[in-house]
């Protein structure tokens, strides 16, 4: 019956969106090259087919987190996937490809651990079917589907959704960010002693790794109004954006988890930099989002850096 509801439900959403769609020659065509022909598409279509695709795959993971899961470990003991995951990201891909064939795609499951990531000027999908796919074994909701869209390497869309709360940001390229259609803000907070700062120890075992965070957590616990570790970073930077955290950092992440975040961070007049101080480098997997540039620096200038193998 609660997923007869939620068909009911998204349904209506797809055909008040697909009633709000205008001509395809009222739409700003983007344009990319795709094995040497160009190809254009109305991004503001993308968006509207992508925010009601979406919601089928959200049903998924919301009936499933609660029940018995086949578990899988990848790198490490704590490096997890699930049937899931797996399903998720292959309907996803499945959906977007027969709408978009020429459109690529960077998926957490679909890309091997061992595969460098190549990032081309093609329209290219970045998914993560589920980040805090911990949290999703152990049935705490706070994890998200997060999917990006990038055109010639700048990203035009980003939704993160925590299909639990029913927490659905969103953002395009110049057009703000929004939680379940609201606007939201960053905190604007300048100050790193009143700033509210989210972390993560990660997946990674590397003993050097580690020793670095926890320097770096015993570090800032004397200079910050507090830490937090929830387990999901493409919703932590979603924090960052809605104002309920004031900066955001990680080390070891990949291009799947930051992508859709970064932009809604930015939508949302935050920043995202290099931990270092540098430019945000969406393949380096490093990663530090902030209310403002001012806050951003000064939590650089302080931390322990550590510099895992670029995507």
């Amino acid at each position: 019956m609660y997923i007869h509801r939620l068909h009911e439900k998204y349904e209506a959403v797809r055909n008040e969106a697909i009633k709000r769609c205008r001509p395809d020659e009222l739409y700003t065509l983007q344009s990319s090259m795709v094995d040497g022909r160009q190809v254009q598409f109305s991004v503001e279509r993308t968006y509207t087919y992508l925010f009601s695709h979406i919601q089928w795959q959200a049903a998924i993971v919301r009936e499933k987190i609660y029940q018995h899961k086949d578990v899988l470990t990848k790198s490490c003991d704590v490096d997890l996937v699930t049937e899931w995951d797996r399903k998720v990201e292959k309907l996803l891909i499945d959906g977007i490809s027969s709408r978009y064939p020429d459109h690529r795609f960077i998926g957490e499951e679909s890309t091997s651990s061992e595969q460098k990531i190549e990032l081309t000027n093609a329209p290219t999908w970045i998914i993560d079917p589920i980040d805090g796919t911990m949290n999703f074994v152990h049935g705490l909701p706070y994890i998200c589907i997060s999917v990006a869209l990038l055109i010639n390497k700048i990203t035009e869309i980003g939704i993160v959704y925590n299909p639990i709360l029913e927490q659905l940001f969103t953002a395009r390229k110049g057009q703000g960010a929004f939680l379940n259609g609201a606007p939201i803000h960053v905190s604007n907070e300048k100050e790193l002693r009143k700033a509210l700062v989210m972390l993560e120890m990660g997946t990674s075992r590397d003993p050097e790794k580690l020793k670095i965070v926890l320097q770096n957590i015993t570090l800032l616990i004397s200079h910050v109004h507090g830490i937090r570790s929830f387990g999901a970073a493409a919703l932590n930077m979603c924090m960052v954006a809605l104002g309920g955290v004031d900066v955001s950092f990680e080390f070891g992440i990949h291009a799947w988890d930051v992508a859709a975040g970064d932009l809604i961070v930015r939508e949302a007049g935050g920043v995202s930099i290099d931990p270092a101080g540098g430019p945000f480098d969406m393949m380096s997997r490093r990663t530090l989002c902030a209310s403002s540039m001012e806050l951003a620096q000064q939590l650089s200038k302080i931390l322990i850096q550590y510099y895992p193998v670029r995507d």
